[in-house]
């Protein structure tokens, strides 16, 4: 059976550049809708956060940021259908992403908070780039590779072509203009290729290498199929081979 590793922000909060709190999580639509395509598939899917918390909602997600009602309510209840694997994930340290065919990260802002910085999930990264199986980062979560360094310091990610949230996209939030730095720069200054889509808040997935990235909650979707159909595809192939 294929399986999934889901790496999931345990922050509840994002720290702004007054110090003032913003209260976050990770993002309704971007857990969900991956989780739900890759569970239809019939796939094994562990969720992980750092130290094993509960990874916080962000209630954002399920209002108007959310997009249309019908869509904020099938993700509401898909997430109350996996409210249970959410309550117990596994702790980050205590999973061996060599056994997993997927590690997926999906975003909101918690991971600015925690996973930017997380050493744990910076040498995940690191040493699963390397391996040449699939990593997809969503949204936010490319955040999570500034802690992915080499040896001498230079970023893991240096030269791959990626996506992520834009500023331009970041900016529509009323609390942006206090943030201690935004994606998109920070992206650019760790030599990452950013690009990103010509229309705001619509779907975009950029992959190079075993890397795949999609910018915006909009491409959770996209995204995720895409995954479904590289990861079945591969399988096929070795089976066949």
């Amino acid at each position: 059976m294929t399986k999934v590793l889901f790496v999931v922000t345990a922050a509840d909060r994002w720290t702004l550049n007054d110090g003032t709190v913003h209260p976050s999580g990770y993002w309704a639509e971007e857990l969900a809708v991956p989780h739900r395509i890759f569970t239809e598939a019939g796939w094994d899917i562990t969720v992980a956060t750092p130290g094993g918390k509960a990874p916080t909602l962000d209630q954002l997600s399920l209002g108007i940021s959310g997009g249309m009602p019908w869509k904020r309510r099938d993700v509401k209840n898909y997430l109350d259908s996996i409210a249970d694997v959410l309550s117990h994930p596994a702790s980050l340290n205590s999973v061996d992403s060599d056994e997993y065919d997927l590690v997926f990260y999906p975003g909101g802002h918690g991971p600015m908070e925690d996973l930017a910085y997380d050493k744990t999930s910076g040498e995940l990264l690191t040493h699963r780039l390397a391996s040449g199986k699939p990593l997809a980062l969503l949204c936010h979560a490319p955040a999570a590779v500034l802690a992915a360094t080499n040896p001498d310091g230079t970023s893991a990610f240096a030269g791959y072509r990626m996506t992520g949230l834009s500023n331009r996209e970041e900016l529509l939030n009323r609390f942006a203009k206090k943030a201690p730095w935004l994606l998109e720069d920070k992206l650019k200054e760790v030599g990452a290729e950013y690009s990103k889509g010509l229309i705001l808040l619509r779907p975009h997935v950029v992959v190079d290498r075993n890397l795949y990235t999609g910018q915006n909650p909009q491409s959770s979707e996209k995204l995720a199929t895409q995954l479904v159909d590289v990861v079945v595809g591969a399988a096929k192939g070795s089976a066949t081979g």
